[in-house]
């Protein structure tokens, strides 16, 4: 099949409204959770990504039935035999490792290869194995695959994570829930998605509180309490996020609609602090700009901090503002790959260690880029719209990871956008 680019041509307009889609670095681990309920559950408001495709052979490789009607998916785990996932398709999306914890809360060991996917840090899974460990798992490692047993049983801990980590937290949860007492993990990613998790294991039949704060207390229940369930994705806060910048940058106005505000409450004092026009109200948000783009100063941090996957976002928006600005990036150490080919359509940004000092410039013009990531692939398409003449954006692949329908859904919204054969 010949690779595809998006190619926009830049006419600075975005305007109307837009739904979001369902949560993918939610999705994606309640898919994994389903592994736990033994029997058929239904997740709704699953976008249809390509690394929901890689989550869906993952668990059928595993010996699962995954069925989709429209944005609605069965994930039957009835049959399920296979404690190992293939080194093939982990390396396609490192969000497979969270098949990791539920395996091991199933059948007490996992053989899982060591994570590959996008290049934007090493994002080592260190944290996952510690945590584990204080639950009673031990891991070895032979020839890139992790094999985990739990000899003496999986059992509760107190755990202090060393970071926030959202991986190493929710592959603990998925352990914890069927472990012999209670768990406490401490210093617990507090993201919009780990409640989503936590809110489906309970109905599964799992014990969580805490969740949404920094301490997360598990009492755990036997597996034969935990039983399948239906539940509905939250909606996905980085997509949304994405296209409340399209707002900005173009002047909007852009309403997104499916999305809880306080899932972005930096970005929105952010957006604000940058000189736009800020409504929400239950699960909408507007954003629109009338006068020039501030300067700001941003720095990455785990929620409910700004989350590092709108700053690249925010670097477009930087990029155009009235004055210097700065973001330090805090979580991922390789997120700057994406200022070169914001660069190459003429932003003016000089990198230091993990700070990256951006000066506004007038205007972009159109230059053939590359997606460097997720994030950055669908910030490059952005950029396009607001800047002078054709941009022509590669390796989009990385964007189909994360956003459905992103083409006809800028289309909706104004923008001079169209994928077609390199």
């Amino acid at each position: 099949m010949s690779k595809e680019v998006i190619v926009v041509r830049g006419n600075n307009t975005l305007a109307g409204e837009v739904q979001a889609s369902g949560a993918k670095n939610s999705a994606l681990k309640l898919m994994a959770a389903a592994l736990l309920g033994q029997g058929a559950s239904v997740i709704r408001n699953v976008p249809d990504i390509s690394d929901i495709a890689v989550m869906s052979e993952v668990l059928q490789r595993l010996g699962a039935v995954v069925d989709r009607d429209g944005h609605a998916m069965s994930v039957d785990t009835s049959n399920v035999d296979k404690f190992d996932t293939p080194y093939e398709l982990v390396s396609k999306m490192r969000a497979s490792i969270s098949v990791l914890g539920p395996l091991i809360g199933r059948f007490g060991k996992a053989m899982v290869a060591m994570p590959g996917g996008c290049q934007i840090g090493a994002r080592k899974i260190d944290m996952h194995l510690v945590g584990l460990e204080s639950l009673g798992v031990e891991f070895e490692v032979d020839h890139g695959t992790l094999i985990a047993s739990t000899p003496h049983g999986l059992h509760g801990a107190n755990v202090t994570l060393e970071f926030p980590s959202v991986g190493a937290t929710e592959n603990m949860l998925m352990a914890a829930v069927v472990a012999e007492g209670d768990t406490v993990i401490e210093n617990a990613a507090r993201e919009p998605e780990i409640a989503d998790l936590c809110e489906m294991l309970n109905s599964m039949g799992a014990r969580i509180e805490g969740h949404g704060s920094s301490s997360i207390r598990v009492e755990g229940v036997p597996l034969g309490d935990m039983h399948p369930c239906e539940h509905t994705t939250v909606g996905d806060r980085v997509e949304s996020g994405t296209f409340l910048v399209g707002g900005a940058v173009t002047g909007g106005p852009v309403t997104v609609r499916g999305i809880t505000p306080d899932f972005l409450r930096m970005a929105i004092v952010k957006l604000q602090a940058m000189g736009c026009d800020v409504e929400c109200g239950d699960d909408w948000i507007t954003v629109s700009r009338s006068g020039p783009l501030k300067p700001a100063d941003i720095q990455t941090l785990p929620h409910p901090g700004f989350p590092t996957d709108l700053q690249a976002q925010f670097m477009l928006l930087a990029s155009l503002a009235d004055g210097m600005s700065i973001i330090t990036e805090n979580v991922f150490e390789n997120r700057f790959m994406f200022a070169a080919e914001l660069m190459r359509l003429g932003a003016d940004i000089a990198l230091e260690d993990h700070h990256a000092f951006i000066r506004g410039v007038k205007g972009l013009e159109g230059a053939p880029v590359s997606s460097t990531d997720l994030r950055a692939g669908a910030t490059l398409v952005l950029a396009g719209i607001v800047a002078d003449g054709h941009t022509v954006v590669h390796d989009i692949h990385h964007i189909d990871r994360g956003y459905e329908n992103y083409c006809e859904k800028l289309q909706a919204l104004g923008a001079d956008v169209e994928r077609r054969a390199e």
